[in-house]
């Protein structure tokens, strides 16, 4: 039999943080305002003009001319999950570097499809060259590519042009993870030649948690057309959802009404304030932190050149504890940074300086609080 509530909880009061780890980021106002307005139905004609809107404006930021480039109801996980499944099927090869945490889980969610997957091991904290992955192929021919543009877990920043070149010559599509690129750092779908590619609206676009942007070029659009098998995911089956999407506007799932609310005023904010000026602002944002670091003593764990600017991944000094020191940050601070993940963990701090997130006054607070932790040791 279950047990009475002991007392109806109180209302929910969460308290301000500054969110600098590696995601949620910090909302603005403007889009947590928007999931407040009124609740439509996922097929009311006002709400099927919110959904070409958010369209219109994903390509805008992928920078492409994709048609199959949508919103997948799901953390950027679902996107991961989305593109794997649609693009893969049993029988197919899929060639994956794994220089990190979602690298990893990019591979692993390929082979649930079916597919045999060749892993191309790399150094964490470092970018593949095409010559790496091209040595790590057992096969002459894939049927997909996949790279991790922005390792979260990691700090890198993956150049994908060259990847492109090693695609062409494997006959395969190009799959990207840009959960912590997009609108960070440019993200060129049709100027690289990449095939899919999928984020989330938690990091750089400054949105809740809770959807991911995917696209498709009409090349991978034409590999799931082709298909022998079922896609394994019913709800994350694109045959079925482009229809609610596209012009037929057909019943798949109901759709979260007020996180696209949210995501439409996140993208709005994104093309007002223009994709090269907040690529500037967060390059310009990480370049403080970073001398900063310095400054102190703290030591960053990428090469100059292979840095992510939305993330930052920190050495922590040899003495220093790391999960005292983030509860410092927050019990006095109300800061959070992150801690790493798997080699890692213990020995690496995450600094996020993403979209709404990236300002100098974020900069400034989270050096001070630093510096006033490592004074305590």
């Amino acid at each position: 039999m279950q047990q009475p509530l002991s007392a109806i909880p109180k209302a929910l009061t969460p308290s301000r943080r500054t969110l600098m780890g590696p995601g949620p980021s910090d909302v603005d106002d403007a889009v947590l305002l928007a999931m407040a307005r009124p609740t439509l139905g996922h097929l009311d004609p006002e709400f099927l003009v919110v959904m070409d809107q958010l369209r219109e404006m994903m390509r805008a930021v992928f920078q492409t001319k994709n048609d199959l480039t949508m919103p997948m109801s799901g953390t950027g996980s679902a996107g991961m999950e989305t593109c794997m499944v649609n693009l893969l099927e049993p029988g197919d090869r899929a060639l994956i570097g794994v220089d990190g945490v979602f690298g990893t889980r990019m591979a692993e969610v390929a082979r649930r499809t079916g597919a045999e997957v060749t892993e191309v091991k790399g150094e964490w904290g470092r970018a593949f060259t095409a010559d790496q992955l091209r040595a790590g192929a057992e096969h002459d021919r894939y049927d997909l590519v996949a790279v991790v543009h922005a390792e979260t877990s990691t700090g890198v920043l993956q150049p994908i042009p060259e990847v492109r070149e090693l695609a062409d010559d494997l006959g395969a599509l190009l799959l990207i993870d840009c959960v912590t690129s997009l609108a960070g750092h440019a993200v060129k779908i049709d100027e690289w030649g990449v095939d899919a590619a999928y984020s989330g609206t938690q990091k750089c676009l400054s949105c809740p948690p809770g959807l991911s942007p995917v696209t498709f070029s009409p090349r991978a659009v034409e590999k799931m057309d082709r298909r022998k098998h079922k896609v394994q995911s019913w709800y994350l089956d694109l045959s079925l959802i482009r229809g609610y999407w596209g012009e037929e506007r057909s019943y798949h799932h109901t759709a979260p009404i007020n996180m696209l609310y949210a995501m439409h005023e996140a993208l709005r904010l994104v093309l007002e304030e223009g994709l090269e000026a907040r690529f500037e602002r967060h390059a310009r944002n990480s370049a403080a932190l970073r001398e900063g670091l310095a400054e102190l003593g703290l030591e960053v764990r990428v090469p100059e050149a292979e840095r992510l600017n939305p993330l930052t991944t920190v050495a922590i000094p040899d003495g220093v504890d790391d999960g005292k020191t983030r509860r410092f940050l927050l019990e006095k601070y109300g800061l959070e940074i992150g801690g790493g993940l798997g080699p890692m963990k213990g020995n690496t701090w995450r600094i996020g300086l993403m979209g709404a997130g990236s300002t100098m006054q974020n900069v400034t607070l989270c050096l001070a609080g630093l510096k006033d932790a490592l004074s305590r040791r």
